[in-house]
């Protein structure tokens, strides 16, 4: 088991007790949750990425937005499963890459996208929790709404993420944990596509 999963396993059993929450685990470790990139090329685009991220994702949410009156159960579901949608997303190729040095072209492996499951992005993982346990409203709320400006139905024109930010504060809560994980705690960490 690499550190970051152990890191988070630690973190979901001393806070995540809601039936279901040891078959989703179950789940988990069924899938590639636990070794996946968070991105392709961006924020933990390496091996392991997307464990890291959620661990990092609930260390901030924790740290700069936990109030007295939140519940630690919470936070921890929605720090990290948030990206529940990103287990069997990516896959690993290959492509030509010339290097500089030598001038000669070699394959190097990358991270693409692989949606066996497209349903969208914060709503799949609300879908996948909700196959094992019950979120109450404000973290499916808050799940889904993560990604904030960055989701297409934002996009298109509805204010439905708007309503949601004003009516659950853990929604502007756990987007703020994710954009400060992604762009300010997690610089640097992309290695598959370093050439």
């Amino acid at each position: 088991m690499n550190p970051y999963q152990q890191e988070f396993e630690e973190i979901y059993k001393t806070h995540i007790t809601r039936e279901g929450a040891d078959k989703l685990l179950e789940w988990m470790r069924g899938t590639d949750f636990f070794t996946a990139p968070a991105s392709t090329k961006y924020h933990c685009a390496c091996e392991f990425g997307l464990v890291q991220h959620s661990v990092n994702v609930y260390k901030t949410l924790v740290e700069r937005y936990f109030e007295e009156g939140d519940s630690p159960e919470t936070f921890a579901i929605c720090g990290l499963l948030h990206d529940l949608c990103k287990a069997g997303f990516y896959k690993v190729s290959t492509r030509n890459v010339k290097d500089d040095a030598t001038g000669r072209w070699e394959k190097v492996p990358f991270y693409m996208v692989e949606d066996s499951f497209p349903y969208g992005h914060g709503e799949k993982s609300v879908f996948l929790i909700e196959r094992f346990l019950r979120l109450k409203t404000s973290e499916a709320m808050a799940i889904r709404w993560h990604m904030g400006g960055f989701d297409d139905s934002v996009r298109a024109g509805s204010f439905a993420m708007s309503h949601a930010f004003e009516k659950y504060p853990l929604c502007v809560k756990l987007h703020l944990a994710d954009l400060e994980a992604t762009y300010l705690r997690e610089r640097g960490t992309s290695s598959v596509n370093k050439k």
